[in-house]
């Protein structure tokens, strides 16, 4: 709890002064619970002091090389699951606060729910009572305040009226409910100094993997939430700027002896909804907070643990996404693969592995999925039909494919998905022809896969003596082609505008008659 707090304090102070969200509240997350209680659980303290340390040099080295945009395209069923997984993690890791179990919980998830259902005889009634008040209150407070004669009410959270209510009940009552100070100790009511952590090579070699899941989730996190004020503010975020906050803001907080931090979408929403307009909101939360440590600390530590676990348990209901999540099952079968194999390994294994599988995963189907949508096709039998761009369609003469050219064309990218496609069908070639046409009016981009493919052709076709055009090469292509040299390789003279213009170079390499078929635009393009 103090952790927290401090770095609820921290962070909010830095991020206030550099982030790049005017609105945005920082500050420790239920994201971060899974991943914090492994580290300290298997290397301790500074083992999470310096995991945090490197998840702000790396959140700082993102935002300097304007990766902000970057991490908004992390695959949506990635996000889902993710987080869908936490917030399970956290729901059923409450189970035995707000029961009254006292248990030591195994690591294993699996292991922990069927501890859980083995002991359900252990149940504390006082325990039990003052969680299920805590849950009422916290429920149905938004309802009542709502409908009082002023805003005042409605501005106050049902967790802390929860908190309020049920920490005096348990005091005055001076019932056997498990409390803060019970578990943890006292909540310290001084600042701590600054002091860095005992850092060490092997450390720093251990704490890499798990410091990029921190700096990815607090990425991903403070981006989402950042997105989030902008649509209730009108105004626009700076991605890198947000994300060099979040890493100073990591590298300043452990010093002080706290912990991981990022946007937290709750207390930015909350902040908006109360008018915030500006930074000075976010310093005078962190202000507030380190008023309340310093003169009414050492309350906290009466605060029932059934209490928070009721509080937690909504929060991890809210970060459930439950409805996304039912919802993704009615996308295509690849994203709900990536959804269930994430929420899966999130839960089952370790959320560092959840999310380096499901960007993996994510990205093969992508290309699985690009490769389908990717098709290169014979067009040299049903060009004559073909009056797209034409100004006479019934000059059916000007899309004739004079014998010896065979004409292939190219829709979606051509990369090396699209590569082996083409050549198996080039393989299919019955005789070798004198002109091979390759339109590419579909083609927005290539990769090296396709330039390699297309170099290979190039030399094939010259030593076979078949001349190879290419129709209708766009800008991306183009570029990339000159910068590999396959331009010169080629020669600007077999680069044609379009497929008019190429069926003209090859009855000129034919010795045949041109064909005038004049191009216009279409009205569409206008």
């Amino acid at each position: 709890p103090a952790q927290g707090i401090i770095t609820a304090i921290i962070a909010g102070v830095v991020t206030a002064f550099l982030g790049g969200s005017r609105v945005q509240v920082s500050g420790p997350t239920g994201a971060f619970i899974v991943i914090i209680y492994g580290i300290v659980q298997k290397y301790g303290v500074d083992g999470l002091a310096t995991a945090t340390l490197i998840a702000g040099f790396l959140l700082i080295a993102m935002g300097l090389a304007r990766f902000g945009g970057v991490l908004q395209f992390i695959p949506f069923p990635v996000t889902v699951g993710f987080t869908s997984g936490i917030a399970l993690i956290i729901a059923t890791g409450q189970i035995p606060a707000f029961l009254g179990l006292r248990l030591q919980d195994p690591a294993d998830w699996v292991h922990k729910i069927a501890l859980y259902a083995q002991s359900l005889s252990q149940i504390d009634l006082w325990t039990l009572a003052i969680g299920a008040v805590a849950l009422f209150i916290s429920l149905i407070w938004p309802r009542f305040s709502a409908q009082g004669p002023t805003k005042f009410f409605s501005r106050i959270p049902g967790s802390l009226v929860a908190i309020l209510v049920t920490t005096i009940t348990v005091r005055l009552l001076d019932l056997p409910v498990l409390t803060i100070g019970d578990k943890f100790g006292q909540v310290p009511s001084t600042f701590p100094h600054p002091h860095l952590p005992a850092i060490s090579w092997q450390l720093v070699h251990d704490m890499f993997p798990p410091a990029l899941t921190i700096a990815m989730l607090a990425g991903i996190e403070s981006l989402l939430s950042a997105v989030v004020a902008d649509g209730m503010t009108g105004h626009k975020h700076r991605p890198n700027m947000e994300l060099i906050a979040q890493g100073a803001a990591s590298i300043v907080s452990p010093i002080f002896g706290g912990i991981p931090s990022t946007g937290a979408i709750a207390r930015t929403a909350t902040n908006i909804r109360n008018g915030a307009r500006s930074p000075v909101s976010a310093i005078v939360h962190s202000l507030v907070l380190l008023l309340i440590m310093l003169f009414f600390g050492h309350w906290a530590s009466y605060i029932p643990m059934a209490t928070l676990a009721a509080i937690l348990l909504i929060v991890a209901y809210n970060m459930s996404e439950w409805r996304t999540f039912l919802k993704m099952f009615k996308a295509p079968k690849s994203d709900w693969i990536v959804l269930l194999l994430t929420f899966s390994l999130t839960v089952l294994v370790d959320l560092t592995v959840a999310i380096q599988v499901g960007v993996v995963a994510a990205a093969i189907l992508f290309i699985r999925r690009m490769g389908e949508v990717t098709q290169v096709n014979s067009i040299t039998k049903n060009l004559a039909n073909d009056d797209e761009e034409i100004a006479d369609p019934m000059n059916l003469a000007a899309r004739q494919v004079p014998n010896g050219v065979v004409v292939y064309e190219v829709f979606g990218s051509f990369f090396f998905g699209a590569v082996e496609k083409f050549k198996s069908i080039l393989s299919e070639l019955e005789t070798r022809p004198r002109v091979l046409i390759i339109r590419m009016r579909a083609v927005l981009s290539i990769d090296s896969s396709g330039l390699h493919f297309l170099e290979d052709m190039i030399r094939r076709c010259q030593k076979e003596k078949v001349r190879l055009i290419l129709s209708g090469v766009h800008m991306q292509p183009t570029m990339a082609m000159t910068r590999a040299g396959l331009l010169d390789m080629l020669g600007e003279e077999n680069f044609a505008a379009n497929i008019d213009q190429a069926l003209n170079m090859a009855r000129a390499h034919l010795g045949l008659p041109q064909v005038d078929s004049p191009i216009v635009t279409k009205k569409s393009d206008q």
